[in-house]
């Protein structure tokens, strides 16, 4: 289990956290959500030992993990932290910059799990060309080869497919559930993409003003956000007022058969996502609204929310 016990960072007279605690559990899967500036990236490095806290304490299985100003090559060898900062050595090939976290093995037991971690984030084929000269998206997907081919109890990611197409995305998020399946791996997971929390995490923190305003299952907090600020940071989310009250709904919360609170739009246009429709309304009052279905809702003038 990770602890975090009252923790609080500032810088100078700005205070980025305050007062923070929470528990991840062996072989969690933790989503934290929030704002730009709302500390997410602080506390991943914390927690991995690369920051120091003003105050409060991380613990790792009961023992306290040791930052920067005490320990002299900073980190714990138990937690790996993919961030935006890659931490390459840009000279080293592909193949070197993996290589060098599994010196301890046998030369055949270090190519056959390189090999497997380079197929896995489809750097093979590159495995000989310096890193320097990969793209962004490569260089995120080097970064994350080298923290899975450690095998860590905890695996930290910031923002760790922000370059990286969709169809890989979900490639290695399924590795990486197979991962805490098999070997009990906790992660944890900062993005500002609302499908990678819903498909990937158990369980859902949402960081506002220095502290966690909502701990609860992401379908929980998808579908019943507290407000229209947090249900945005999951994706696309309604917002209608009928005789002076306010409604939030998801584009997929709503019926054509008459059931539920009706709401009468006009259609404005749709657009072909592959996957589904995205259609475009406005109501009398010119608010904005999208509803997803398998084609066009070009004849709809009214519909129903039906909350899930």
């Amino acid at each position: 289990m990770i602890s975090l016990r009252n923790i609080s960072l500032s810088y100078g007279e700005v205070d980025i956290l305050s007062n923070l605690s929470f528990n991840i559990g062996p072989g969690e899967v933790l989503g934290i959500i929030g704002d730009s500036g709302m500390g997410k990236t602080s506390i991943l490095k914390i927690i991995a030992g690369l920051l120091d806290a003003s105050s409060g304490t991380v613990l790792l299985e009961g023992k306290a993990i040791e930052g920067p100003s005490i320990k002299l090559v900073p980190g714990h060898e138990e937690i790996q932290l993919v961030n935006q900062d890659f931490e390459l050595d840009v000279y080293q090939t592909v193949f070197e910059n993996v290589q060098g976290k599994v010196l301890h093995l046998s030369s055949e037991d270090r190519e056959e799990l390189i090999g497997e971690v380079l197929e896995l984030v489809e750097l093979n084929d590159i495995r000989n060309r310096k890193a320097i000269n990969l793209s962004g998206g490569e260089q995120q997907r080097l970064a994350l080869a080298r923290a899975l081919i450690c095998e860590p109890k905890c695996l930290l990611l910031d923002e760790p497919f922000v370059h990286v197409d969709q169809r890989l995305r979900f490639k290695i998020i399924n590795y990486l559930l197979q991962l805490n399946e098999i070997r009990n791996t906790t992660i944890v997971l900062v993005s500002h993409d609302g499908a990678e929390m819903l498909g990937f995490a158990g369980r859902l923190i949402h960081l506002q003003s220095k502290g966690i305003v909502r701990d609860d299952l992401p379908l929980n907090v998808y579908y019943s956000p507290d407000d229209r600020v947090q249900g945005e940071l999951l994706g696309i989310i309604n917002q209608v007022s009928i005789d002076g009250v306010e409604y939030l709904f998801r584009p997929n919360e709503y019926n054509l058969d008459g059931e539920g609170l009706t709401v009468n739009v006009e259609f404005v246009r749709a657009i072909n996502s592959g996957m589904f429709t995205l259609n475009y309304f406005k109501t009398a009052n010119d608010e904005t609204l999208i509803l997803t279905s398998l084609s066009d809702l070009d004849s709809v003038i009214s519909f129903n929310i039906t909350k899930r």
